[in-house]
């Protein structure tokens, strides 16, 4: 079980006590919220998250109004989710892309910024043996890396799904720096020219010279418009509060509309292979999930 339904197990169960408290039985309180008894039984038990209406109206109901703020505080906390990388790639790196397998096929929707590396759902078996190697060099975890690479191409079978709509936003740095060899990294950028026709599939490009109206400091995917996964160096962060989805979808908005689209794509990646050096000593890359 993951931290984030533990914590939502243990918030149910705070509510339960709440209503427990105030002589009510589940049945009484759906009456008296005019909800449905299976709702309160879900919260409860943690098979559904609370919003805060649902926080604030279940506090009134049981006459804990003076609970409210802290409930909500704690609401918060249970929407988010931090786990050190030390934890999730203590066995490899494959169980770290397993989950990305599981998550991004639930998505309808996903929206990946990336500042310094090419997202994993585009990348080349070659370009993604260097990425996964390094991160078992610098977090000196088990060499799993060729059962990585299997999966992270697997993961790429959604990009062929009509159902699903992906949007790509990049840095012109992502396609230059070069945790790989020069020509590894050539067979790269081939792969992402290839994919600019995909109809599930968008990709842009911010250019060096574009003004951007605020600098991100990390890179992010947004699945559905309401959960955000984040990196750092030490850990991934997830992130359910609306309030914290809507940062991150107002700045992936704003970088998107002034970004390159269309053929603008396809030229700057031309440009960036005409002036990529013939040779060139790889630098190593730490960025986890991508």
């Amino acid at each position: 079980m993951t931290g984030f339904y533990r914590a939502r197990q243990q918030f149910g169960a705070r509510l339960r006590r709440l209503r427990e408290e105030a002589g009510l039985t589940g049945k009484q309180l759906a009456e008296h919220l005019d909800w449905a008894a299976s709702k309160v039984s879900r919260l409860e038990h943690g098979k559904q998250t609370a919003s805060t209406e649902d926080v604030t109206d279940w506090a009134s109901a049981v006459g804990a109004e003076h609970l409210v703020d802290d409930l909500l505080a704690d609401l918060r906390t249970v929407r988010f989710e931090y786990a050190t990388w030390n934890r999730k790639l203590r066995r490899g790196t494959a169980p770290r892309q397993h989950a990305s397998v599981t998550m991004e096929a639930s998505a309808s929707a996903i929206q990946v910024f990336e500042a310094a590396l090419i997202p994993g759902l585009l990348q080349t078996a070659d370009y993604a043996r260097h990425i996964l190697s390094n991160v078992v060099a610098l977090r000196q975890i088990p060499n799993d890396v060729e059962h990585g690479v299997r999966l992270r191409l697997r993961r790429q079978e959604a990009l062929y799904d009509p159902a699903k709509h992906f949007r790509f936003l990049l840095t012109e740095a992502a396609l230059r720096y070069q945790p790989c060899p020069a020509a590894t990294l050539r067979g790269q950028l081939d792969r992402l020219r290839g994919l600019l026709g995909l109809d599930t599939a968008e990709i842009a490009i911010l250019p060096f010279d574009t003004r951007l109206p605020i600098a991100p400091v990390n890179g992010f995917w947004v699945f559905d418009d309401a959960v955000v996964l984040v990196e750092t160096l030490s850990a991934e962060l997830t992130l359910r509060d609306p309030d914290d989805v809507l940062v991150y979808l107002r700045l992936f908005d704003m970088l998107w509309k002034i970004a390159s689209h269309g053929e603008a794509v396809m030229d700057i990646l031309g440009r960036v292979l005409h002036e990529m050096p013939r040779s060139a000593e790889p630098r190593t890359n730490s960025d986890l999930h991508s």
